[in-house]
């Protein structure tokens, strides 16, 4: 599969095991899974065709790490990013003292005033590293990063997962826990 391909179906099955499973006759189970079976049938229903090695290759080269296939093979999620209603079934987990959050410069402004809010997903995301937050900013324009002082947040009892791919998960940032790198 070439890479253009590989990175447009990525985003296709993003975007149904993410936000519209509904979209290609899907029901997403506790914790975000899909039989796999079950979403390659609904994926050539929908016009895009794909083999069971085809998905693996997607999977399997996903930079990003999005999906992650069960301890059987049969079953496949998006590890996080989900505005479609389920449990994702997420344990709390201790985060490291800071994370960081990559946004526009733009709006860098605004968050520092009403902190980061999820919108319609389930978590705002965050990262353990500068590198990956700046790389997430760059995506809207000139990057800003953002610190986290997740300790003191934890603290303060806001709880905290982390996905099967290492993206930090919380309901929400209020702004006293935020600053600029």
């Amino acid at each position: 599969m070439d890479e253009k391909r590989r990175v447009r179906t990525s985003k296709f099955i993003s975007k149904v095991l993410r936000h519209e499973p509904e979209s290609v006759g899907l029901t997403l189970e506790p914790g975000g899974w899909v039989l796999i079976t079950d979403l390659l049938s609904g994926l050539a229903i929908a016009g895009n065709r794909l083999t069971h090695e085809e998905l693996t290759e997607v999977v399997t080269n996903c930079e990003k790490h999005r999906f992650a296939f069960d301890d059987t093979g049969t079953m496949i999620r998006a590890n996080q990013g989900h505005s479609a209603e389920v449990d994702l079934r997420l344990e709390e987990v201790e985060p490291p003292a800071e994370l960081f959050h990559g946004t526009a410069n733009e709006t860098g402004a605004i968050i520092l005033r009403d902190g980061l809010l999820k919108m319609a997903r389930h978590h705002v995301h965050l990262s353990v590293d500068t590198t990956t937050a700046t790389k997430v900013g760059q995506r809207r324009g000139k990057p800003v990063v953002l610190v986290v002082d997740a300790a003191k947040m934890q603290a303060d009892g806001h709880v905290f997962y982390r996905s099967a791919n290492g993206v930090w998960l919380v309901e929400h940032v209020p702004p006293e826990y935020l600053r600029v790198q």
